[in-house]
């Protein structure tokens, strides 16, 4: 299952950002996934746990947002949403587009615990 792979890529930059900020641990990891990243978000979702054992994201909630499929025709220059079996421009119905978004596998939140410092 590739989605492991995956998500233990996220977990190492969680961790890296965890790291640099000194958290403690992670309370939510938020990805955009666009339905052409060729990731299930529910498999990330059931690998996640596995990448995540005995790290600051161990028991962190994954979520993920769906990110429209977005498309710019090059013969109209609009841009418009597509499917993702039909990347035709939604003004003038031309094939000739380029995807916009909507192939995209993006870290987009991350809530870190980081203790208060106290100074004196």
């Amino acid at each position: 299952m590739h989605e492991l792979s995956v998500a233990q890529a996220l977990v190492d930059q969680v961790e890296d950002l965890a790291r640099q900020h000194g958290a403690t641990g992670v309370h939510l990891i938020r990805v955009r996934i666009g339905p052409l990243a060729g990731v299930v978000a529910e498999l990330l979702g059931t690998a996640f746990p596995l990448a995540a054992a005995g790290g600051r994201a161990e028991f962190a909630r994954l979520e993920w947002v769906e990110a429209p499929i977005r498309v710019r025709c090059r013969t109209c220059g609009a841009e418009t949403e597509a499917q993702a079996n039909k990347l035709v421009c939604g003004a003038c119905g031309d094939w000739q587009t380029e995807v916009v978004s909507g192939d995209e596998l993006i870290l987009e939140t991350v809530e870190l615990d980081i203790p208060e410092r106290i100074e004196g």
